[in-house]
């Protein structure tokens, strides 16, 4: 559902949104014309809009975001969300879209496995249980390791593996299980 139907769904003006959200005006002219594309605005806005429009963030992007993205980038936005929204909001908004399972039905496995080892890594840290809804896809596991972008190009230049295997011993637990080699989920700029 794009924005402008769930405005037109909920009876709120452009303006009312702009208020209750934070979000300029402006932007949200521009969004709702499509002049800006809402899946290229920083995911604090879609937060802010979200959360006005008390839907999840993947309700505002899904019929924008049909395209794939790097996995690298993919992690990047997911860290991004996490930094922005806190553990507990992005666990919470993650479960509730149910975007682990969708992204899992499309076969992109990376990315549905990325996000429920961030889901179950921010549980972990936050003394929370495991969602049970996706043990069966706990089971699920990479065929090769998937390292950072840096690591591999570490790797390339120093002509050693000693990169790869540092960050191996470094990997987050919750990460490695799927294969996917992540030592920093916070240290994002």
């Amino acid at each position: 559902m794009n924005i402008n139907e769930l405005l037109e769904q909920k009876n709120i003006t452009k303006y009312r949104l702009s208020k209750s959200s934070g979000v300029p005006q402006t932007t949200i002219v521009d969004i709702c014309s499509g002049k800006t594309r809402i899946e290229k605005c920083a995911a604090d806005t879609v937060y802010k809009l979200a959360k006005a429009l008390d839907v999840p963030m993947e309700t505002l992007v899904e019929n924008d975001m049909e395209y794939r993205t790097e996995f690298e980038v993919y992690k990047s936005n997911v860290c991004h969300m996490v930094k922005d929204m806190g553990d507990m909001d992005f666990i919470i908004d993650t479960l509730e879209s149910d975007r682990i399972k969708k992204l899992y039905h499309k076969r992109w496995y990376p990315e549905s496995l990325y996000l429920l080892a961030m889901v179950d890594y921010l549980s972990r840290e936050n003394d929370l249980p495991l969602c049970n809804e996706y043990s069966d896809m706990r089971k699920a596991r990479l065929s090769e390791p998937v390292f950072p972008a840096s690591i591999v190009a570490m790797s390339a230049a120093s002509k050693s593996d000693k990169p790869k295997k540092d960050s191996l011993n470094a990997a987050i637990p919750e990460f490695m299980r799927f294969n996917i080699i992540e030592s920093e989920i916070r240290n994002v700029y």
